[in-house]
């Protein structure tokens, strides 16, 4: 698995579990906290609901302490005098006061005034209290009546639940001893209960006793929070349940906010997100899938020719561009290594070939010096003389004579001696032969594969130029083509084509010598051309030199033909070219218009597929 997708899993995943994280933050800590907001303030709306039913009994408990420390209602009290009942326990009063009831209790508890109204129709109320002739017996304010304390609560009636407020009966200063005391009471309506929902700003509802289990409860809807509370009698039994609605607006509205927020925050994690992917892409990942892809193409395709040139600051550049020295240093080690191979294995096989030589030719050498010898002593030279002075006339027959005799006898030495030279002829041929045979078994057995190179055709150029002599580049300008930089990087075997470069080169010069120029120029030029699936090298040298005949174009590759002189001939020869090119699977062939009108030299290397690689490829894969 690349690290691409490993970089983005894990970022994607650390965002992921930030936007779990966030759930969880969200659905344990924050919704919870809103809804504690929500508890808490239904708990306070129905504590402002209690303080104002209190402030409802208060109004009631004031006018029952002013008409208990009233004058009229002390001595009242004292005489009895039904005027006072007659003049002011009217209804009048009771709107007045607005109170449904009024009850006057003597110190024993029992009734000696009572008053019962509807307010809303003035009529008898029929409230049992009023009907009453004395307090119950167990009655809970007996012991407020009998210490003169005032007493507030609620009771139960037959027309509903009473606020009832009690004070005692005093002299009008406040002072003693009472007389008993005045009760006042106000039923609870459900307008009193809208009234007490407006004053805490809550919806209220009153319930009956026993909705609840406890004192107090609080229950939640999705919608809704409620609080129920049961209050007590005076008895302290339960009297009522009011129940408050606190609509769930809180939750509501940070609900809504937590999911804006959320929304918003996994929109800027989405941003962040592409934004940060896109950092690493540009300037981590990239870079380093391009480091990748180039460690990877030398690997597989053994092409020191190519640099990353990253052109960056930072580590990944730093990293490219010590790659980048070790990349060269090994194409400098590899290039070193194969010419010194190509060297040591000329060196190699030149040692084998003297060595067979040498060993071949001891028993030439032996054999020659023996005929020299035999031919020097042969009577030759007599032989003429004698054949001279025959041919003069010799004075004296007995001198003619024995000359015949000195010739008969030279002839059949001379005979002797050719026939010898004849043997050693032979053997010498067949001495020759095996030496022949040795040598072609030496060329055969040093036939190995060329070594071949990622090379760009400039470098090769420049190579090639390095090793002409220093008088052919004075006389020479070489002129390269932009296509050989177009081409980029090609694969052939260096060693062999910078010399096959070289000679050329060379043989240019000399082409420019002999037209009598100072200066000439070479125009190189490259293509690759395709044959079928076959790719191959075409490479054009066309001088303006000499020229050549038309019908010397095919004999310049002939072994031994040569238009130049031995002392200027260097190189190691056309034919050799010829021969190098065609080990190679190419081909070489001149082209000229004619002598003086300069000549071009075409090479056709093969190239294996998909081996070349142009410099706009280079420059898509390692700078996309």
């Amino acid at each position: 698995m690349n690290i691409r997708p490993k970089v983005a899993a894990l970022t994607a995943g650390v965002f992921v579990v930030l936007g779990v994280a966030e759930i969880l933050v969200e659905k344990q800590v924050v919704m919870p906290s809103f809804a504690e907001l929500e508890r808490v303030d239904a708990r306070v709306a129905m504590r402002r609901i209690n303080f104002a039913l209190d402030l409802v009994i208060d109004r009631v408990a004031v006018p029952a302490a002013d008409w208990g420390n009233w004058v009229d209602s002390y001595r009242f009290m004292q005489d009895r005098n039904p005027d006072f009942i007659k003049t002011d326990i009217t209804n009048v009063a009771l709107r007045q006061l607005n109170v449904n009831v009024m009850l006057i209790l003597d110190a024993d508890g029992g009734v000696v005034a009572s008053k019962s109204l509807d307010l809303k129709s003035d009529r008898p109320l029929g409230l049992d209290l009023a009907d009453r002739k004395a307090l119950p017996p167990d009655f809970p304010w007996r012991a407020n009546l009998r210490d003169a304390r005032p007493a507030r609560g609620l009771l139960p009636t037959n027309r509903g639940i009473l606020m009832l407020a009690a004070a005692p009966v005093l002299d009008g200063n406040g002072g003693g001893p009472a007389r008993g005391m005045m009760v006042m009471g106000r039923l609870l309506s459900a307008s009193d209960v809208r009234s007490l929902g407006a004053q805490a700003q809550a919806d209220v509802t009153l319930l009956a006793p026993g909705a609840i289990r406890g004192r107090e409860q609080l229950t939640e809807r999705d919608d809704l929070t409620r609080v129920y509370r049961t209050f007590d009698d005076v008895y302290g039994r339960p009297v009522m349940t009011l129940r408050v609605d606190v609509p769930r607006e809180v939750t509501r509205r940070g609900q809504a906010a937590v999911t804006y927020a959320s929304v918003c925050l996994v929109g800027a994690a989405v941003v962040v997100l592409v934004l940060l992917v896109i950092v690493l892409n540009r300037l981590i990942l990239t870079p380093l899938a391009v480091v990748t892809r180039h460690a990877v193409a030398l690997d597989e395709g053994r092409d020191l020719t190519t640099r990353l040139d990253l052109g960056r600051t930072d580590e990944i550049g730093v990293l490219a561009r010590e790659l980048d020295r070790m990349v060269a240093r090994v194409a400098e080690s590899r290039t070193q290594l194969v010419d010194q191979s190509f060297q040591a294995g000329f060196a190699e096989l030149a040692k084998g070939v003297l060595h067979n030589l040498g060993n071949a030719m001891t028993p030439i050498g032996v054999r020659l010096a023996s005929l020299r010898e035999r031919l020097r002593a042969a009577p030759g030279d007599d032989a003429e003389q004698a054949v001279a002075e025959l041919q003069a006339g010799a004075a004296n027959p007995q001198r003619a004579a024995d000359l015949e005799e000195f010739l008969r006898l030279a002839c059949r030495e001379l005979a002797g001696a050719v026939r010898s030279a004849q043997a050693d002829v032979e053997v010498m041929t067949r001495q020759a032969s095996a030496i022949q045979t040795a040598l072609a078994e030496q060329l055969r057995s040093t036939r190995n594969e060329h070594v071949i190179e990622p090379v760009r055709l400039t470098e090769l150029l420049t190579q090639s130029l390095e090793i002409v002599p220093d008088s052919c580049r004075q006389r020479l300008a070489v002129d390269t083509d932009d296509t050989l930089r177009k081409l980029g990087v090609v694969r052939v075997a260096r060693t062999v084509l910078r010399l096959i470069l070289q000679n050329l080169i060379i043989n240019a010069a000399e082409a420019v010598r002999d037209a009598g120029k100072e200066k000439g120029v070479l125009r190189v030029s490259a293509e690759i051309t395709r044959e079928g699936e076959r790719q191959q090298l075409h490479l054009r040298l066309r001088d303006d030199g000499v020229g050549i005949a038309a019908q010397n174009l095919e004999r310049v590759f002939e072994k031994g033909f040569s238009t130049k002189s031995p002392e200027t001939n260097h190189g190691i020869g056309l034919h050799w070219c010829a021969n190098a090119i065609n080990a190679l699977g190419g081909r070489i062939w001149a082209a000229s218009e004619g002598p003086g009108r300069g000549a071009s030299m075409h090479l056709l290397v093969p190239l294996a597929a998909g081996e070349t690689m142009s410099l706009a490829a280079v420059r898509e894969v390692f700078h996309a």
